[in-house]
């Protein structure tokens, strides 16, 4: 079942944080010679930037560490599921997986709910291995080798946290976002947690939402 986009409109903070990837990056300036595009033209100049950004890492990219949180901050704007790994893959390669997903996680804990649906739908992307040779960190020597332990420690806390959430945050693009990668195994779990567990299963099968209770059903009987 596909990843769910957004069902509010983001589409003005997405724009903005495009302009910042754009200028941050040093991509064309020629692609910001109209910021605030109309509705019509917005689609083909968010293509626009999609495309000279993947351009650019083909081609070889250097990163900055700001760069880092543009990234980020784009990936988790992005409203479209499938397209935001662009803004992914380069982080990961340039910084490291465990760096990309303990700021996913931050926005998880602590951004908006716009953020956090946009930090599980990244997340899904996060897992991917890096691709991209050409896309590096400026200051490589700063971002250090995680340890293994170092990486399953941030993917248990996402994991704890993305439960609690769900049953918490009746938002329902939250809900939506989450659910896709949300473990339904207790075990997956320390025991304080199996409760948690229990009682998204119910809230998923009695959701209004249709996209909620037919994941869920897919999810328990994996």
């Amino acid at each position: 079942m596909a990843l769910p986009g957004r069902t509010e409109d983001g589409r003005e903070v997405f724009a903005r944080s495009l302009v910042d990837v754009v200028r941050t990056l040093g991509l064309d300036a020629g692609l910001l010679s109209e910021p605030e595009p109309e509705p019509d033209d917005r689609r083909t100049w968010v293509q626009h930037i999609r495309t000279a950004l993947r351009s650019a890492c083909l081609g070889g990219l250097t990163l900055s560490a700001e760069s880092f949180d543009t990234l980020v901050r784009a990936a988790v704007h992005d409203p479209d599921p499938s397209f935001n790994r662009q803004f992914v893959e380069p982080a990961l390669n340039a910084f490291g997986q465990r760096r990309v997903r303990s700021a996913l996680l931050a926005y998880l804990k602590t951004g908006t709910d716009d953020e956090r649906a946009g930090a599980a739908r990244a997340w899904y992307w996060s897992a991917l291995p890096p691709r991209m040779p050409l896309v590096r960190a400026e200051n490589p020597g700063a971002i250090g080798q995680p340890e293994p332990a170092d990486r399953a420690a941030v993917v248990a806390e996402w994991n704890e946290t993305a439960l609690r959430e769900f049953v918490s945050n009746e938002h329902v693009d939250v809900r939506r976002c989450i659910l896709p990668g949300l473990s339904l195994r207790k075990s997956a779990y320390p025991a304080e947690c199996h409760g948690l567990v229990d009682a998204a299963v119910a809230i998923a099968r009695s959701h209004p939402d249709d996209y909620i209770r037919h994941r869920v059903e897919h999810q328990v009987g994996d």
